[in-house]
Order: C-alpha cells, then sequence, then structure tokens
C-alpha cells in the first residue's frame, strides 16, 4: 500500500526557516524536529495522491496550527491560493514570518474562528490533526464549493470516526466520495489515509 509521489519544489530553507520558528513557539514536538520531513512536510503534500489540486484553485486550511498542510502546498504550488485559518494569534505570527521570508505570496493567514468565515466559499478545504471527522465535517461543509471537495488527514484507523460521520453527512447531502491510504517514509510502518468528502 506504499504510494509515492514526487515532490518538486526544495524545501531546504523552509526547514531552515521552520524549525527557527519552532525554537520560539512550539509548533511542532522537539522529537518531531527530526522528523519534520516525513511526519509533517510529506504527510502534508499527500494530497497529490488525490489528483485534485490544479492551478488557480482555492484551498482553506482549517486549524492550520503550525503550518500543516498549508505551508508545503503553498511552497509546491506557487500557482494555488492557499488560506490557513485559525484562531490562536501566535500560530498565525509564525506563519506570517515563515511566508514572509520565503515570499509565499499565494499563501494568505486569517486568524480567526472558522465559524465566523461567510460570503466566501473554496474548491479545496483541508483539515489536519484537528478534531474528529464528524466535528470538522460541520466546519468544513458549509465553506466547500459545490463541486469542491473536502480532504480530511487522518490515521488509517478511521474507521470508527467514518461510522460516527454518518449522519453528519446525511445532513449536508454529502458523501465520501474516496479514501486514500499512504504510508509514511520511516522505518516503522506508518499509515495514513486521506478521506475525500463531496456533495452528492
Amino acid at each position: 500500500m506504499v504510494k509515492n509521489f514526487t515532490i518538486e519544489k526544495d524545501f531546504t530553507k523552509y526547514i531552515e526557516v521552520f524549525l527557527e520558528e519552532n525554537s520560539k513557539l512550539n509548533l511542532i514536538s522537539k522529537n518531531d524536529e527530526k522528523l519534520l520531513w516525513e511526519k509533517h512536510i510529506y504527510d502534508s503534500l499527500a494530497i497529490k495522491l488525490t489528483g485534485k489540486l490544479k492551478d488557480d484553485i482555492s484551498i482553506l486550511d482549517i486549524g492550520c496550527g503550525g503550518g500543516f498542510p498549508s505551508v508545503p502546498i503553498a511552497i509546491e504550488y506557487p500557482n494555488i491560493h492557499v488560506y490557513g485559518i485559525d484562531s490562536i494569534k501566535k500560530k498565525i505570527n509564525s506563519i506570517n514570518n515563515i511566508k514572509n521570508k520565503l515570499n509565499l505570496n499565494n499563501l494568505i493567514t486569517i486568524c480567526d474562528r472558522v465559524e465566523n468565515i461567510k460570503d466566501i466559499k473554496f474548491d479545496i478545504i483541508t483539515t489536519r490533526a484537528v478534531a474528529r471527522l464528524s466535528k470538522v465535517i460541520e466546519y468544513a461543509l458549509p465553506l466547500l464549493k459545490k463541486d469542491g471537495c473536502f480532504v480530511a488527514y487522518k490515521s488509517r484507523k478511521s474507521a470508527e470516526e467514518i461510522a460516527e460521520a454518518e449522519n453528519i453527512l446525511k445532513k449536508y447531502n454529502a458523501k465520501i466520495i474516496n479514501i486514500v491510504e499512504y504510508t509514511l517514509p520511516l522505518d516503522e510502518v506508518y499509515e495514513r489515509c486521506l478521506i475525500l468528502i463531496g456533495y452528492n
């Protein structure tokens, strides 16, 4: 089930800038710093496996936290408009510092709660390590375009969350359109999946 994809851009400068920010504000744990590429950057870019990314679309990353997946996507896809929203100002400030040092003009940050976003809809919405699927569906689907796709990053043990989300999906007339499984490039087997949700 190992699925590979090609990463086009050089992330050396980003890693340097990210680690500098991480030393001021724990965006990821110190233990995870050694696995920044495998567990965070590579994982963020697994969205390539969906085949959904193309120029000029808009992506909203809900609860972007330390900037995953929003910042790696913005680096890899300079022609995609990437919005990262988080209600914690310190985290947004950190992402803004990274954005400015890397000149990421296609990355837009929003310091707010997602429930307060109105009058704008997105082609793709992502969440990673935010909340259970039933909860993030409630945040994401009101902001998703009719032909859009919500991509939830989850561990492979997500069957329970999927079952739990059934009624919420019905409420929004939405369904799971695909589950993309992949493994991270680590010595131990580290299985992940992307749950793709769209409207009926």
